[in-house]
């Protein structure tokens, strides 16, 4: 059951970035839209909220030190299975 509430996580991680990633080229070329702008900024929020649930709950996404635990067990994110392993 931890493994599909992680996987169920990360899925939706990856939706919002796809969502975000879809606004931003939109707003390239309409950055006048209001309605785009709103949503792109809540998605954005929405990313960081489960991103940090993501680390709090599993560990860091990346190693770059942005991670919760960076100043702390700062190479454990080697130990557990990278996101594309399909955990």
């Amino acid at each position: 059951m931890i493994r599909n509430q992680r996987e169920m996580l990360l899925d939706r991680i990856r939706a919002y970035e796809f969502a975000a990633v879809e606004i931003n080229l939109y707003l390239n070329s309409h950055p006048r839209d209001q309605r785009a702008l709103i949503d792109f900024d809540n998605i954005s929020r929405q990313i960081v909220i489960l991103k940090n649930e993501y680390e709090r709950l599993y560990g860091p996404l990346i190693n770059f030190g942005f991670g919760l635990n960076s100043n702390r067990n700062q190479w454990q994110w080697i130990n557990d299975p990278w996101p594309w392993e399909g955990v």
